[in-house]
């Protein structure tokens, strides 16, 4: 297991970031301080691994997650090479998360399992154990190795922390038995957080990653209406463990029957929801919304920029870290074109549910 790291400040990579934006997204949101880019493997979208390897090689210091890989889509075996391989060539900068992956993406390619829960859980277990470099024998109802083993030529010095992206009570106790840490999808309250951590109920060290919706602006009101079309999606049924903790969470509900559509719905979120519900607001408001979350027991904070020019946009976002490098240029500024959020659909696609 990797050294534990201190509360992280991250960005997410959108998944529909064209791709010459890549490599200098990744390089900016290193120079400007954050502890680490996180990307995302959506069905239709871009490969994970491959994603993690580019923006490794093209940075120096920034850790890089994948936040997640469906456990359904790669056999354990080859999933531990890929990851092992990673974290030999960029020792200690690697995260990964795995999870159900979203029903319907994995039913599409006939891999969706009749027991999710069991799955998550024999599947995590064994990545762990042969990315320890373990003889590993598992006849279980989903993994089955039979004295599988990576060559010591092929084993980390430094194991990457393999955490779990996952949403209900049911999966987060799995993530809590077998998981390094947990990665919760946006949105995530203080609220939410105290209670994920109460169904993981690890006995001993675990990461909990919180991904957040983000706006930073000093307009107050600029920040929050751009933040709104990120939380489009949270009146729908999916979404009910991250609402339910909060004291608010029976007048969402009324407010979601009662619009036509999940753009009206944002549309007429109270400013005070959108700022409990995003990491949003004047950067002052913003940090106090991180310390907030820290103080809840995440660990680490990954932000998702909104608007169409997400690069500009890390430029704001930088305001909430301590120790960002504001010396650096890059010869781009914040966004000031229509908001809309890019690539949090495939955060919380790829967490997935509880239900099988």
């Amino acid at each position: 297991m990797a050294d534990a790291p201190g509360p992280a400040v991250g960005v997410l990579l959108p998944r529909d970031l064209p791709a010459d934006q890549i490599l200098p997204y990744a390089r900016r949101a290193e120079a400007l301080g954050f502890d680490a880019v996180w990307v995302v493997e959506d069905l239709g979208f871009r490969g994970g691994v491959a994603q993690a390897a580019a923006v490794l090689a093209s940075t120096d210091r920034v850790r890089v997650g994948i936040g997640l890989l469906p456990a359904g889509a790669r056999n354990v075996a080859f999933a531990a090479l890929e990851i092992a391989s990673l974290a030999q060539l960029f020792p200690g900068r690697v995260d990964v998360a795995v999870g159900h992956g979203m029903p319907h993406w994995m039913r599409s390619v006939g891999q969706w399992p009749r027991s999710p829960l069991t799955f998550l859980h024999e599947y995590v277990d064994a990545l762990r154990a042969l990315l320890r470099g373990e003889l590993t024998r598992r006849h279980g109802q989903y993994v089955r190795l039979d004295d599988v083993r990576l060559d010591p030529s092929a084993l980390p010095d430094v194991v990457p922390d393999i955490l779990a992206g996952v949403r209900g009570p049911k999966s987060l106790a799995v993530s809590g038995e077998v998981a390094d840490g947990t990665v919760l999808a946006e949105p995530v309250s203080p609220e939410y957080a105290r209670t994920a951590l109460g169904h993981i109920a690890a006995d001993g060290r675990h990461r909990l990653v919180a991904y957040s919706v983000a706006s930073v602006a000093s307009d107050r009101a600029a920040a929050l209406a751009a933040a709104r079309p990120g939380l489009e999606w949270i009146g729908e049924p999916d979404w009910h463990p991250h609402i339910a903790p909060l004291p608010f969470a029976d007048a969402l509900a009324e407010l979601r029957a009662g619009s036509a559509s999940r753009e009206e719905f944002a549309h007429r979120l109270p400013d005070d929801w959108v700022a409990r519900l995003a990491v949003a607001g004047t950067p002052e408001e913003a940090r106090g919304r991180l310390a907030g979350l820290r103080a809840a027991g995440v660990t680490d904070t990954v932000l998702a920029p909104v608007g169409p020019d997400p690069v500009g946009a890390l430029e704001s976002l930088a305001s909430v870290i301590d120790s960002a490098d504001t010396t650096a240029t890059s010869g781009t500024t914040g966004s000031t074109g229509s908001p809309h959020i890019t690539g949090t659909t495939g955060i919380t696609g790829t967490i997935g549910t509880d239900r099988p």
